[in-house]
C-alpha cells in the first residue's frame, strides 16, 4: 500500500466511528457469515473448494504467511545479528511477492530498510548485550 495511505485510512474510519457512521449496521451484534468462497465465480467454486481440502495454497498466499511468521519471529527476538539476517529474508520473502503480484508499484508491500531497522533494533537494545 502507499506509504501514508494506510493513516488516512485509519484516521476516517476512526472519525466516522466517532460520529457513529458504524452504528445500527444490518447484522450488528450477529457472527458475520465468512464464506471464503463467497467472492469466487460459481464455475470456480468446486475447484478452489478441491484445493483447499487438499490443503493446497495458491504461492502467493504460503509467501505472505511467511512473511507474516517472519515478522512474528523478528519482534521477539533480542540478537541484533540475528534480526538483520530475519530482514534480509522478510525483504526478499516481500520481493518475491512483489514479483508475483505484477502490480503497479504503487500497491507493492514495502521492503524494510536494514539501516532504519539496525537503528531502531539498537535504541531499543541499549544497555542489552547482542551476539
Amino acid at each position: 500500500m502507499i506509504p501514508g495511505f494506510d493513516k488516512i485510512i485509519e484516521e476516517r474510519i476512526r472519525k466516522a466511528q466517532e460520529e457513529g457512521e458504524f452504528d445500527d449496521l444490518p447484522g450488528e451484534g450477529k457472527p458475520l457469515n465468512l464464506d471464503e468462497l463467497n467472492g469466487v465465480a460459481e464455475d470456480l467454486r468446486l475447484a478452489y473448494k478441491i484445493l483447499k481440502n487438499a490443503d493446497c495454497k495458491p504461492p502467493e498466499l504460503e509467501i505472505h504467511e511467511e512473511i507474516r511468521r517472519t515478522e512474528d519471529l523478528l519482534h521477539g527476538m533480542g540478537d541484533t545479528r540475528k534480526k538483520v539476517r530475519l530482514i534480509k529474508k522478510l525483504n526478499y520473502l516481500i520481493m518475491k511477492l512483489n514479483t508475483m503480484r505484477q502490480s503497479s508499484p504503487g500497491f507493492e508491500v514495502p521492503q524494510m530498510y536494514e539501516s532504519k531497522m539496525i537503528d531502531r533494533l539498537a535504541d531499543g537494545n541499549e544497555g542489552k548485550k547482542t551476539n
